[in-house]
C-alpha cells in the first residue's frame, strides 16, 4: 500500500498552479451522453475519479481520450448514436458522483439501468431526491439487485422542488430537462460555481438554462443537443488545500487560476484565523501569521463553508491559540478522520455533528490512515507541523481528487515523499 511520509517543514514559499475542479469535469463528462459526436473538455486534471468515470463511459461504449495533464490536461468524448445504458456496479460503486450519468441517460434514451452508488463514506446519502424528481418530469423505477431501472418516454418539464439544495441532484435534474418537453423550473437548487460550470458546457451544446448559479433554474428542453467543447473552472477545494498549507507551515505563496469569488466566505474565515489572501484578478496571494487564531466554524450549503473544507480548517484549528466549535450541517459522518488527528497528539471531542478542537502548540508524526479524499490530504498537511515522521496510509484516496499532491507541496518547499509500505 503507497503512503505519504511528512516530515516538519519550515515556511512554503512558490507558486503553484490550481487545475480543473474534479466536481465540474465529472459532472461534464456525464453530460457528453446527451448528444452523439465528439466533445472536447480541457482543465482535466489527471485524478482517479476521472479515469474512473472514463471507464464507467467506456463500458457505455463511449470513448474516452484524456492526454495531458493539470491545466493542460484534455479529454476527447467521442459519444456514439447508441449507447449501453448500463451503469455497472464494479465501476459505480467506486465513486458516488456516477449517479449523475442517470439524467442523461434517461433524457436521451429513455431507459438506464444504474448500481446504486458507493464512493467516500460520510454517512447516509440518499439517491431518493434524484428519483423523485425524475418521477416528476415522467419517470418510473424498479430496483432490484442492487441497481435502479428507469423508464420514460420523453421527460416532460415540470417544477421540481429539492428537499435539499443537493449540488449533484441539481446537476442531474438540471442535465435530464435538457432534452425533456417544456420547461422544467428547479427550485432551492445548488448554487455551486461547479453547477454554473456544467449550465455553460450544456449551453455551448445548445441547451437553454437561465439561472444557474441561483437557487431557481429555469430549463427549456430542446429537440436535440450537440457536441460541445468547454474549460473546466480551477477546483476550489484544491485551492483551500493549499491555502490551508501555507497556513499551517507558514509562508507566502500565490495561487495561479484560483477564482476568490468562488470561495469568498472560505476567505472570510481564512483572514480570522490567520491566513490573510490578495486576489489578483487571475490569481491568489495567501501568506500566514502564527500563532493561529480559533474560530467557529459551521458548514453550509454554497455560498458557505463547504462541508469539503471542513478537514482543511479543522486541521488548523488542532494548532490554532483557543477554543473552536466546528458543526457540520451537511454530512453526519464526516468527523471520521478526527481519531486519525488525535493519534497525532490534537485535542478534538465531537458530539453528534459538533467538533470541540482544543488547540495545542504541535502535532506529533503517527501512523495514520486516509479515511477519504480531502481527509486523507488534511492528513498529509497536519505531517507539515508535527514532530517527526507522519505516514499517511491510504494514498489511494487522495489520489481520487488530487494529481500529485506530495510533488506539488514539495515543490514549495514542503518535506513530502511518496513511496510503499
Amino acid at each position: 500500500m503507497e503512503r505519504f511520509f511528512v516530515g516538519p517543514s519550515g515556511p512554503l514559499f512558490g507558486r503553484i498552479e490550481i487545475y480543473g475542479a474534479k466536481n465540474s469535469v465529472l459532472k461534464c463528462m456525464a453530460a457528453t451522453l446527451l448528444a452523439p459526436g465528439d466533445h472536447l473538455i480541457g482543465n482535466v486534471p489527471a485524478i482517479t475519479d476521472v479515469a474512473i468515470v472514463r471507464d464507467l463511459l467506456a463500458a457505455m461504449g463511449v470513448d474516452c481520450r484524456h492526454s495531458g495533464s493539470g491545466v493542460s490536461g484534455r479529454l476527447g468524448i467521442t459519444v456514439p448514436t447508441d449507447v449501453v445504458p448500463i451503469a455497472p456496479y464494479e465501476l459505480v460503486e467506486k465513486i458516488r458522483a456516477s449517479i449523475v450519468v442517470l439524467g442523461p441517460l434517461l433524457s436521451r434514451y429513455g431507459y438506464a439501468r444504474v448500481s446504486l452508488p458507493g464512493g467516500d463514506d460520510f454517512g447516509h446519502r440518499p439517491i431518493d431526491m434524484h428519483l423523485r424528481a425524475f418521477e416528476e418530469l415522467g419517470a418510473t423505477f424498479t430496483t432490484e439487485h442492487g441497481y435502479v431501472e428507469g423508464r420514460c418516454d420523453r421527460l416532460t418539464g415540470t417544477r421540481v422542488v429539492l428537499e435539499f439544495p443537493s449540488h449533484t441532484a441539481t446537476d442531474n435534474v438540471m442535465m435530464a430537462a435538457t432534452l425533456a418537453k417544456g420547461t422544467t423550473v428547479i427550485e432551492n437548487a445548488a448554487r455551486e460555481p461547479e453547477v454554473t460550470d456544467l449550465a455553460d458546457m450544456l449551453r455551448n451544446m445548445g441547451a437553454r438554462i437561465e439561472g444557474a448559479g441561483t437557487s431557481r433554474i429555469e430549463i427549456e428542453g430542446v429537440d436535440e443537443l450537440r457536441p460541445g467543447s468547454h474549460i473546466a473552472i480551477p477546483d476550489r477545494v484544491e485551492a483551500a488545500t493549499y491555502l490551508a498549507a501555507v497556513g499551517l507551515a507558514g509562508g507566502e505563496i500565490e495561487l495561479l487560476h484560483a477564482r476568490a469569488d468562488h470561495m469568498e466566505m472560505l476567505l472570510e474565515k481564512l483572514a480570522l484565523i490567520g491566513v490573510h489572501t490578495v486576489d489578483t484578478g487571475s490569481s491568489i496571494v495567501a501568506r500566514a501569521t502564527h500563532p493561529l487564531r480559533s474560530v467557529d466554524i459551521s458548514t453550509l450549503p454554497y455560498p458557505g463553508v463547504a462541508t469539503d473544507y471542513k478537514p482543511f480548517l479543522v486541521t488548523m484549528l488542532a494548532i490554532a491559540d483557543g477554543v473552536a466549535i466546528v458543526t457540520e450541517n451537511i454530512f453526519a459522518g464526516r468527523f471520521r478522520y478526527v481519531d486519525e488527528l488525535r493519534r497525532m497528539g490534537a485535542d478534538i471531542t465531537t458530539r453528534g455533528h459538533h467538533a470541540i478542537v482544543r488547540g495545542v502548540p504541535r502535532l506529533s508524526g503517527a501512523p495514520v490512515r486516509s479515511p477519504d479524499i480531502r481527509a486523507g490530504a488534511a492528513l498529509v498537511l497536519a505531517g507539515l507541523v508535527a514532530d517527526g515522521v507522519t505516514e499517511v496510509a491510504g494514498a489511494a484516496h487522495i489520489d481520487r481528487g488530487y494529481e500529485d499532491l506530495g510533488g506539488r507541496l514539495a515543490s514549495l518547499g514542503a518535506d513530502v515523499r511518496r513511496g510503499d509500505a
